[in-house]
């Protein structure tokens, strides 16, 4: 249906070659081929290309989470969902992470991104929902949100129900 998940903590098949994974995920929804798709990920993420024919589980967090991105991208959605993307990885991996998502967004993949680092969330996206305790506390254009008081009350500190309740 156009779907893919990239599910926090990775869950990429660790006793897998990289290769295997990508294979493992492709659908075959009647688009490109296997080679395409392998290739447009390997373009995405040239490591893995590097690392095809190694187990999974030898990989670092950063790589990991390349492939996971990179094993939803084998089904061609048209709707990709990130769960927690940049959940344990350094620095310098989150911006090469979150670079490639605001590139996959402008290809014309729609990306629901569910992510606790709020200001490169709020870089990624169009709309954005501030949730607290499992309810809607906010929500309007990223831009809006990024430059609305409660959003920095909260996540600096010193934010009460009053000030979400926005």
């Amino acid at each position: 249906m156009g779907l893919a998940h990239c599910p926090e903590g990775r869950q990429i098949f660790q006793r897998l070659t990289v290769e295997e994974n990508l294979v493992a995920a492709h659908i075959g929804r009647g688009g490109k081929s296997f080679e395409v798709l392998r290739n447009d990920v390997f373009e995405l993420f040239p490591i893995l290309k590097e690392r095809r024919n190694g187990m999974a589980s030898r990989m670092s967090g950063g790589q990991q989470q390349m492939l996971a991105i990179g094993r939803a991208l084998m089904a061609e959605p048209k709707l990709l969902m990130l769960d927690e993307p940049s959940l344990g990885l350094a620095p310098k991996i989150i911006q090469q992470i979150f670079r490639i998502i605001l590139d996959l967004s402008t290809s014309g993949i729609s990306i629901l991104l569910v992510e606790q680092n709020v200001q490169l969330a709020l870089e990624c996206g169009d709309y954005a929902y501030l949730l607290n305790t499992g309810r809607v506390r906010l929500h309007g254009p990223a831009q809006e949100l990024a430059e609305h008081s409660a959003i920095s009350d909260h996540y600096l500190g010193g934010a009460t129900e009053e000030t979400i309740h926005v």
